[in-house]
């Protein structure tokens, strides 16, 4: 038996921008109501509910945060390469601090901050091995 298509029922004029502002109404509603919980949970006697409380109030920032590095990491990965905004120099260390705490290799830093391997290889040559960018820089091990 052919499967049948679902009909097409026209959506009401302007639907769509009306859906956009309900959902963010629906938004603010819930952050209303996960505040309030949280207070009512931080003020609790039980010291597992302000535990738990504030576990919670961590899982959401970091999911915040994800989501605010996603959003920009859209905005700047259509833009190429050679024309994106340059780091100054204490990002570009804080770059290269980031990389061995992470554990990360030249292309996972480099795809984490939006670079090019040889971009990433060319900032640790600059900040580590030319006494002029950084005196006594730390980081002097060969970059892999």
């Amino acid at each position: 038996m052919p499967m049948q298509k679902p009909p097409r029922i026209p959506l009401p004029k302007g639907w769509p921008s009306y859906v956009k502002s309900g959902v963010l109404h629906i938004i603010s509603l819930a952050h209303f109501s996960i505040t309030h919980a949280r207070g009512w949970a931080a003020k609790s006697v039980s010291a597992s509910v302000r535990i738990a409380a504030e576990k919670d109030r961590l899982h959401q920032e970091i999911a915040l945060l994800r989501e605010e590095l996603r959003i920009k990491d859209a905005s700047m990965s259509v833009i190429a390469p050679h024309r994106r905004p340059r780091y100054a120099p204490a990002e570009r260390l804080a770059i290269l601090e980031v990389r061995p705490a992470r554990g990360w290799s030249l292309k996972e830093t480099a795809d984490a901050f939006l670079l090019t391997p040889d971009k990433t290889r060319l900032i640790a040559f600059r900040l580590c091995y030319r006494p002029r960018y950084q005196p006594g820089c730390l980081h002097r091990h060969p970059v892999l």
